[in-house]
């Protein structure tokens, strides 16, 4: 399977062409300088966001304030008039789309008038702004129809018809650079591109009528007719699935050539004693991990695997075995948890789960920034000396102070919370590369994981552990039902009545001040009506005054914790929860994952559509984990029909964090791939959807793997390594290399 690709003549135009070689300095820094275009490939690879036609108009009645828009609309009247604060006159157009009218505003440019005359039509971009209570485009950027003079149009004639029908791209813009701008400069590239090879393999292409390259860049960018585009489109979508594919595959292949000190769990060993003394069985799942990752661990390459489960499904009990397995060959675990409050729950379960003598044997150790001096030096001692066999800990377990004996596993718990260079940081310190081991808590629909995680091995845990309660969700819509709000608070009253606990989780500590504790942002909360005062976010603060001052409370005991209470109050207020001496917590998001507390049967999260799906997942999460039932009200005023109210909508109708992941990737898309907020790069996907596009993933990693593992590999194919360098700069590599 062989797709080799001639080699361009000195001089000519290629896809690795810098840009300023076909649009000239000035605009190919304009282009540089608005959407980061180096070469012809860049501009190329700018597609069109949509396709519009002469003869339509565009919707005027939704056009969003204070953004650059481009639209099509027809000229309905010209007026000039003279300014009254100083000299010079106002051009005034209005253009219409048939029902709203827009207001086209040029100050001391009357010549205008002579190309817009009522009737003529046109692409108009600018930023819409609001004056007196109309919407207008100052100074706006235009371009016009005209029919080809040279073939004249007559009305109502076929070709007037084909003219009035021939799609006319639309690309993402800016307020420097226009759509049509992107379309001339795109159009001399077109022209002066010499070839295109195809990193696809002729026979693949072949196999699934693919177009060409070229003819799918000439398709996308300059197509007569709708058909043509969409060919182009399915081409250029597997195309880049394709090699976004070949890149991790490969990366997988170069990662599985990393030699690490295989690690074995020994017989009658700590691993062995561990298991004979569990209270329990291991579920299915919890089984077939772990035997996924001993394979792993007693192989010769470092581990590289990814566990996702469900809430309260056992990762945590996954991971240590495979620390006692390191530890039975003489290594050391290092576990990296985003909080301090995780970081110290942590170190409470996995001390009561191993018990008084394989803790002593072990010795667990917990090494965060807040720590003592005379805490910090233990732990650094413990560590440093192989003492520790296990130490659990923060981004302080980055720092170069921090030295391991013998490092054989990292484990990192919520990957998501941290960087790639904090991950390296910490697999840098072994001596050989140790094994890792990446746990999440937040499902991931399995496109992502081809497309986020395809360099790891993943596995899942679903099932969770025999005599779970299960939890009851609701809705508590504010928006629709304000006299519910007493409702809430009485219900809390009645769990701790029966001498159970309650979370209530605020998304903010102050009325001033929200969370900041490591935690991802939370989504901005949508407004009601502009005529609507604006709501006070619920905040950790204020809720404690409320629920204090509150007779149904009078005897409650209650705490407060957020990130920034000293460390040494957080873990205080956390062993207090958990020993049952709070009856309610009012908190953050710090409770979010890794918090066990039993007896907690009601979960209270208040302004709910200002968290995403998977965290009022994980808040969910926090009840329910004994054998009492759960409880979770989700608090929201936000007005039905919104996007707010359908997460959290979504949230209550499924306990399914699988299903709710989906759910999640439909609402809000699937971002940046390849890490961009971390490397640096451009890596957005461009055509390719995750929560749409899972099928053509799967079969482009499938022709992938095919073309790879074929004779002569990657070298047999110089387009796909052309590709591949042009798609991945040395950043994302480098980001892909690490995580």
């Amino acid at each position: 399977m062989t797709n080799a690709s001639v080699p361009a003549a000195e001089g000519a135009i290629t896809l690795d062409s810098r840009l300023s070689g076909v649009l000239g300095g000035r605009t190919a820094s304009a282009f540089e300088k608005a959407f980061g275009m180096r070469t012809v490939g860049d501009l190329l690879h700018h597609f069109p966001r949509r396709y519009a036609r002469r003869g339509e108009l565009t919707a005027l009645a939704n056009l969003p304030l204070d953004e650059n828009v481009t639209i099509i609309a027809e000229v309905l009247r010209v007026q000039e008039r003279s300014m009254r604060a100083r000299r010079g006159s106002i051009l005034e157009v209005k253009i219409s789309d048939g029902e709203g009218i827009l207001t086209l505003t040029f100050f001391n440019q009357s010549w205008r008038s002579k190309d817009l005359v009522p009737g003529v039509r046109g692409i108009f971009a600018g930023k819409v702004s609001a004056y007196r209570g109309a919407l207008q485009l100052a100074h706006p950027d235009y371009e016009l129809f005209e029919p080809d003079s040279e073939n004249a149009v007559v009305p109502g004639s076929a070709a007037a018809k084909e003219w009035a029908q021939t799609p006319i791209p639309i690309y993402p813009a800016t307020g420097t650079v226009a759509s049509w701008q992107v379309q001339k400069a795109v159009e001399l590239a077109l022209d002066a591109l010499d070839s295109a090879p195809d990193p696809v393999p002729a026979s693949i292409a072949a196999e699934r009528g693919l177009l060409s390259y070229r003819e799918a860049l000439e398709g996308i960018h300059r197509p007569e007719k709708d058909a043509q585009w969409q060919r182009a489109r399915d081409a250029l979508r597997f195309q880049e699935a394709f090699v976004l594919q070949a890149a991790l595959l490969q990366q997988r292949a170069e990662a599985r050539t990393v030699a690490s000190t295989p690690r074995r769990a020994e017989p009658g060993g700590l691993l062995e004693r561990f298991d004979a003394a569990l209270p329990f069985t291991l579920t299915e799942d919890q089984a077939l991990v772990g035997s996924e990752i001993a394979h792993d661990l007693g192989g010769t390459a470092a581990m590289h695997r990814l566990v996702q489960g469900e809430v309260g499904s056992g990762k945590t009990l996954v991971a240590l075995r495979a620390m006692l397995a390191v530890a039975d060959s003489g290594g050391q675990s290092a576990l990296l948890a985003p909080t301090e409050v995780l970081a110290a729950q942590h170190l409470r379960s996995i001390a009561a789960m191993l018990g008084p003598d394989l803790s002593a044997q072990l010795m667990p150790t917990l090494l965060t920034g807040q720590l003592g001096a005379q805490e910090r030096k233990r732990a650094l001692l413990r560590t440093v000396s192989g003492q520790a066999r296990i130490v659990i800990g923060t981004h302080a377990l980055l720092g170069d102070a921090v030295t391991f004996f013998d490092l054989g596993l990292v484990v990192v718990d919520e990957q998501h919370r941290f960087g790639v260079e904090q991950r390296e940081a910490l697999r840098a310190k072994g001596g050989t590369p140790p094994h890792v081991l990446v746990l999440t808590a937040t499902p991931i629909p399995r496109t992502v994981a081809m497309t986020v995680f395809g360099d790891l091995d993943v596995s899942t845990i679903a099932q969770l552990p025999a005599g779970r309660q299960g939890i009851e969700s609701f809705v508590v819509p504010l928006s629709d039902r304000p006299g519910w709000e007493r409702r809430i608070w009485e219900r809390a009253s009645e769990e701790i009545a029966k001498g159970r606990q309650v979370f209530v989780v605020c998304p903010a500590i102050t009325g001033k001040e929200a969370e900041d504790d490591g935690e991802e942002g939370a989504p901005a909360a949508e407004e009601g009506s502009a005529d609507a005062p604006p709501r006070a976010v619920a905040s950790v603060e204020s809720v404690a005054a409320q629920v204090r001052a509150d007779p149904l409370f009078a005897d409650a005991r209650i705490g407060v914790l957020h990130g920034k209470l000293p460390s040494e109050t957080k873990d205080e207020v956390m062993r207090s929860f958990a020993a049952g001496g709070i009856d309610l917590l009012i908190a953050t998001t710090v409770i979010e994952v890794g918090v066990n507390v039993p007896n907690a049967s009601a979960m209270v999260v208040l302004d709910a559509d200002r968290f995403g799906v998977s965290q009022l997942h994980q808040l969910r999460g926090r009840v329910g984990r004994g054998d009492i039932p759960g409880l979770c009200l989700l608090v929201t005023a936000a007005e039905e029909g919104s996007l707010a109210r359908e997460r959290v909508e979504a949230v209550a109708a499924t306990l399914d964090g699988f299903e709710l992941a989906n759910v999640d990737l439909e609402l809000r898309r699937e971002g940046d791939v390849l890490g961009a907020r971390q490397s640096g790069g451009r890596s957005s996907l461009r055509l390719l959807r995750v929560a749409s596009d899972g099928d053509l993933i799967g079969e482009a990693r499938v022709a992938a793997a095919e073309t790879l593992d074929a004779e002569g590999g990657l070298a047999a194919v110089p387009a796909l390594q052309a590709a591949l360098a042009r798609r991945l700069d040395e950043a994302e590599r480098a980001y892909l290399g690490k995580s």
